[in-house]
């Protein structure tokens, strides 16, 4: 492995789809800006209390990256292991119509290009013939599944960071905070304008979208107690 492949962005590249990259991301500022939106209440104006805040933010931040590392290895596994229980349901249908229907079935979004039936039975019968050959997987945890997990982690924290820099630059609590509020609020915005290139829609729209859904899901966990 050279050292670009060892690197944390490539990390990021090889184990993340974009999409899932920047839900990270916004899974990751909703949950600084639930914690940063009602922490100042909490502290209150205490000489300690910038320092404080930001140990606090920062924890937040190590928490949620590990819990959601946990959790893109826990939806590994459990993608696997659905993907080997419909070819087990394929490879044990009683007969070749049973198997072709199930096979539609599990594909019947990814087969709509395929229009006519000619094609489709010619398509079923590869992916029968396939699954028949496959050996059972044995469910275990992979490599790649604790990469993917590492990518996931390091994506969260680092991308929440600057929620902890105005508590190292700006002496005033209070201010630290809304600084900080502020700077959590801008990225939804970049995160719903970036998704917006991914999905082929209007990249304004979808940051204001982004950034108006953030801060109502950040409403709703505050109301909730979050």
């Amino acid at each position: 492995m050279d050292e670009r492949e060892g690197a944390l962005v490539p990390l990021m590249d090889r184990y993340l789809e974009p999409a899932d990259r920047l839900n990270e991301v916004l899974f990751g500022l909703i949950m600084v800006l639930t914690f940063t939106l009602t922490a100042g209440f909490a502290l209150g104006e205490s000489p300690d209390a910038a320092r404080e805040l930001l140990i606090a933010t920062l924890g937040c931040n190590l928490a949620w990256g590990v819990i959601d590392g946990a959790m893109y290895v826990m939806g590994s596994l459990l993608e696997r292991s659905r993907r080997e229980r419909e070819i087990a349901r394929v490879r044990g249908a009683p007969d070749e119509a049973t198997a072709f229907r199930l096979i539609a079935g599990y594909m019947e979004d990814t087969l709509a290009a395929f229009e006519t039936e000619t094609e489709r039975e010619r398509l079923y019968r590869l992916i029968l013939e396939a699954a028949r050959r496959a050996p059972p997987e044995r469910m275990r945890i992979h490599r790649e599944d604790v990469q993917g997990g590492i990518a996931s982690f390091f994506l969260v924290v680092f991308s929440t960071i600057p929620a902890a820099i105005p508590f190292l630059v700006i002496e005033e609590p209070y201010h630290a905070l809304r600084v900080s509020n502020f700077l959590m609020i801008a990225l939804l915005f970049v995160v719903g304008f970036q998704w917006g290139r991914f999905a082929y829609v209007n990249r304004w729209a979808s940051g204001f979208a982004f950034l108006g859904v953030g801060l109502a899901l950040v409403g709703i966990a505050i109301a909730l107690g979050g």
